[in-house]
């Protein structure tokens, strides 16, 4: 009969003492009583060898080796295809590459101070041939910098999109929406309404615990409706965050996306995304699939600095002086501006 540690593996092996003995780790004096209960109680033996006898069907090599299997065929269902739509990727194969940044916000965001013509400029001067805007909780400031680059003759594509709350289980992103969507919901929910509008589905910064992220467990519950994950965020306080999202979008083969998280103008190239040109989330989305992601090293605390500076240290009246829509002239639409 097994004497063993009391170990959590070989607790549950042991199906808590039912099938053979324990002691606490290091715990000689009792190790030595149980080998002592073993020689001496032939009752115990006795009572221990029938526990084992009648268990033996669930300890077998071959049920453990049946159990791994099937984890490995859930882990495997879970992985996306990787093949795509080959038809739209060759379509895709004589445009030409635009750079592109699919996490940003205006000062439609409340932790934001950036106008969505300053973000604009910023996004042409650093090469961006298109952008996301990723408001929290808000469409209208990607429906703003949308209108202001369709008047400036179109130079920088934008991509309506929202960074949506949700109830407990973190952000996520939909790309390629028209419509808000409310805070609140689960994420089941709040992806069920991304879908209803057409959208993708993007995951961003989804490791950081700085960050309201969705745990492990239930970013697995929806794998199989994440279009895209943002493996790289310049603004992630510990590198090993990211590290982790590259890891989980290559377990399952998720595409791989990227942004600034850019809440001042000055963040905008801190990463870009190397792709074809497209129209359209399914042009988007294949396009994405063999992009490459450019960074750029920037100091997270210059960028936070400057952040605060916006949004904390100067009084609202300078900032309006130094071009800060009010909400009135937000309202108005950008020929106010």
């Amino acid at each position: 009969m097994p004497v063993a540690s009391r170990l959590p593996q070989y607790e549950e092996a042991l199906d808590e003492g039912e099938l053979g003995l324990l002691f606490e780790p290091r715990d000689v004096i009792t190790l030595a009583a149980q080998l002592e209960r073993l020689v001496s109680d032939s009752a115990l033996v006795e009572r221990l060898a029938q526990n084992v006898s009648r268990a033996h069907p669930r300890l077998r090599w071959s049920r453990t080796a049946d159990d791994f299997e099937d984890l490995y065929r859930t882990v495997a269902g879970r992985r996306h295809d990787t093949e795509g739509k080959p038809a739209v990727r060759n379509r895709l194969a004589g445009r030409d590459f635009i750079y592109v940044d699919l996490h940003m916000h205006t000062d439609h965001s409340p932790d934001c101070a950036t106008p969505a013509a300053t973000l604009l400029k910023a996004a042409a001067e650093a090469g961006l041939g298109a952008i996301a805007v990723t408001d929290h909780n808000e469409v209208s400031g990607a429906h703003e910098a949308r209108q202001l680059a369709k008047a400036d003759g179109g130079g920088v594509k934008v991509i309506v999109a929202e960074e949506v709350k949700t109830a407990d289980q973190g952000e996520v992103i939909g790309l390629f929406i028209e419509e808000k969507i409310p805070r609140g919901m689960s994420l089941q929910d709040t992806i069920a309404a991304i879908r209803s509008q057409g959208g993708l589905v993007y995951v961003p910064h989804p490791f950081d615990r700085m960050h309201s992220v969705p745990d492990y467990e239930h970013l697995l519950d929806v794998i199989e409706e994440v279009d895209a994950i943002e493996v790289f965020n310049p603004r992630v306080a510990f590198s090993a965050f990211n590290e982790e999202a590259e890891r989980f979008a290559a377990k399952y083969r998720i595409v791989a996306g990227a942004g600034s998280d850019s809440h001042v103008a000055a963040g905008l190239g801190s990463v870009k995304i190397r792709m074809r040109d497209f129209d359209g989330p399914e042009e988007f989305l294949e396009s994405l699939r063999d992009a490459d992601i450019v960074r750029k090293r920037t100091s997270l605390l210059y960028v936070q600095a400057l952040k605060f500076i916006q949004t904390k240290a100067t009084p609202a009246p300078a900032r309006r002086r130094t071009g800060r829509p009010g909400a009135g002239a937000r309202r108005a639409g950008p020929g106010n501006k």
